[in-house]
């Protein structure tokens, strides 16, 4: 969830004045401000949410291109000539990928052309973008609490907790000795679930050495954090027993913990801030994670187009020992048939990828999982409790003239408290429905849900939440017209200056109505962990069982380690591999089972 971050309230300017807004100017039109603070930006999209531009133009027309050598002689001297080629030619090379003979550049199109004409030129494609990653002592001892659905359902903790009382198992396999790179937006180094399993990273966006999910800080302030997807898969691989941040209210108080805790994390940054990557970047991190010293590499993202540089760049690193585990892509629509000819993203497409779908909490097929051949496994995708950017989801609190009631926050409200009188403001849709009580002075407007604005159209809940800031309003709540839809989960749908908003259920929006006139308190709270869907949920779930087993035996091929988890899996289909479900459901426990049997100890 992305939300602003409450810096405190800036009251009513001493005069009210008219601001330029879409709505209608009315008599009065109070300033009151909400905070301009660190904004998350939208969740990494689905690749059915968002279009992919191959490249964007620079403003000298440049385009952002890989560009293969015919191998006549190695990689490295067939990427230095690529590199004189382009120069050649004009263009400004911004990497060199020896690994594969290629070199990654800017060119115009007639630069572009110019390379295809040339016979030594193997290919030039679109550097297109790609989509939304020493270890101190391990926490051994925790609570049962922190086992997750999704956990217990991949059998995780049978593995290394077999007696279920909240306290690793002396010399069990818990991931221990195995390096997991997390190829992905980057990390929130402040969340206590992840600094202890951190042992480097590299930031493909910005070219460093730190990859925070995170903009960078400048002399004009703190950058903005991200919307934490990078920080939510790598927890679901490593996320420590006893290492909780701020939780919901009822949630277990130490947090969560990953499939396989003992596992050394990299994190490799490839996505900004608003969810996008390049090509180059995953391949430039394919090669850093495999000098890293990672065995497996998880990646929960990807792009609906095959790449062969890409293609080329994974085949390299699979022939070199690394397991790629990557994510099939949330594309999918429920209808099988249109689904199976979408098939999976990529890079879960490559040969050699462990692709990875979803599946929900009872193992049924997560409609929006992409369905194809090359599926491999699934894994629980579908309100998956993971850590996210500390303080990026909130819990709210409301209460009436010392009656609490149960309440939810609106998404992009920003957190803080404000108590004061409550008035009744109808639907919301003018800065004139709280009546003559509305002042500048400030108070806590109550409005239903629905209704049309002075135009016809439909009043959003960011409409009626402007239309009351404007009137003066430090809070809102908002009563929910369904009464079969509780207390609602809304969004207020883009950042902006908003207040603190929450709302209530139908059955309750009828007692805070009769309450008009009482004191009345929102306050909305952060918290460090949310529930997020997708097959980028369900892939950090593969790369933790593949962790665990091969911490068991860390002599395994990665090729043994795969077959193992695929042998393994509970199958959920027809009977055998298919296309909706792979080989299964994975399964932790009988992977080892299965290792025991294959591969006796000595």
């Amino acid at each position: 969830m992305k939300r602003w971050v409450w810096l405190g309230l800036v009251g009513c300017l001493a005069a009210c004045k008219e601001e330029p807004l879409p709505a209608p100017v009315e008599e009065q039109d109070c300033t009151t401000q909400g905070s301009e603070g660190q904004a998350l930006p939208s969740p990494v999209p689905t690749f059915a949410s968002q279009s992919l531009e191959s490249a964007e133009a620079s403003a000298d027309g440049r385009q952002p291109v890989i560009i293969r050598y015919r191998r006549t002689v190695s990689a490295a001297s067939a990427a230095q000539a690529a590199s004189d080629v382009v120069t050649r030619a004009g263009g400004v090379v911004t990497a060199r990928l020896g690994n594969i003979g290629a070199v990654a550049a800017r060119v115009t199109p007639e630069q572009r052309a110019e390379l295809l004409r040339n016979p030594e030129v193997l290919t030039v494609e679109p550097d297109r973008p790609v989509y939304a990653l020493a270890r101190p002592p391990l926490v051994t001892t925790g609570a049962v609490g922190e086992y997750t659905e999704g956990l217990l359902m991949v059998q995780a903790p049978k593995v290394w907790d077999a007696n279920n009382d909240g306290v690793l198992d002396a010399n069990a396999p818990n991931g221990t000795g195995i390096r997991v790179c997390v190829v992905d937006s980057g990390w929130d180094n402040r969340h206590p679930e992840l600094k202890a399993a951190y042992v480097g990273g590299k930031d493909f966006v910005d070219g460093d050495e730190d990859p925070l999910d995170k903009e960078k800080d400048t002399n004009l302030g703190p950058g903005k954090w991200g919307g934490g997807h990078g920080t939510h898969t790598a927890a679901t691989i490593v996320a420590q027993l006893g290492s909780a941040g701020s939780v919901n209210p009822g949630d277990e108080p130490n947090g969560v913990v990953g499939v396989a805790p003992g596992v050394e994390l990299l994190v490799a940054r490839v996505l900004n801030t608003k969810g996008t990557g390049s090509t180059t970047s995953i391949i430039a991190a394919l090669q850093w994670c495999q000098l890293q010293g990672a065995r497996i590499v998880s990646l929960s993202l990807g792009a609906p187009e095959r790449s062969e540089a890409e293609n080329d760049a994974f085949q390299v690193a699979i022939k070199a020992g690394l397991l790629p585990i990557a994510a099939s892509g949330n594309s999918g629509t429920g209808d099988l048939a249109a689904d199976e000819a979408l098939g999976i993203a990529y890079p879960a497409g490559y040969d050699g990828v462990v692709a990875v779908g979803a599946v929900n909490f009872s193992g049924e097929h997560a409609p929006f999982s992409q369905i194809g051949q090359n599926l491999s496994l699934v894994a629980p995708g579908r309100d998956v409790l993971s850590a996210v950017i500390v303080g990026a989801e909130s819990y709210s609190v409301v209460d009436v003239d010392g009656v609490s009631f149960e309440s939810s926050s609106v998404e992009l409200a920003p957190l803080g408290e404000y108590t004061g009188k409550m008035l009744t403001c109808g639907v919301g849709d003018s800065i004139k429905s709280c009546g003559e009580e509305a002042t500048c002075s400030g108070f806590v407007a109550y409005v239903d849900r629905g209704g049309q604005d002075a135009q016809g159209a439909g009043l959003t809940f960011a409409k009626k939440v402007d239309f009351m800031r404007r009137a003066g309003a430090r809070a809102v709540i908002i009563g929910n017209n369904d009464p079969k839809d509780g207390v609602g989960r809304f969004t207020l749908g883009n950042e902006g200056t908003w207040v603190p908003t929450a709302s209530v259920s139908n059955l309750d929006s009828v007692a805070v109505k009769a309450l008009r006139g009482k004191d009345a308190k929102v306050k909305l709270i952060g918290v460090d962990y949310a529930k997020q869907d997708g097959t980028s949920m369900a892939t950090p779930h593969v790369s933790g069982v593949a962790a665990l087993v091969w911490s068991a035996r860390p002599s395994l091929t990665a090729t043994q380690v795969r077959e193992l988890i695929e042998d393994s899996a509970k199958d959920l289909g027809p009977t055998g591999r298919d296309k909706v479900f792979g080989h299964g459901l994975v399964q932790a426990e009988d992977a080892m089972r299965l290792l025991q049997s294959r591969f006796p100890a000595p």
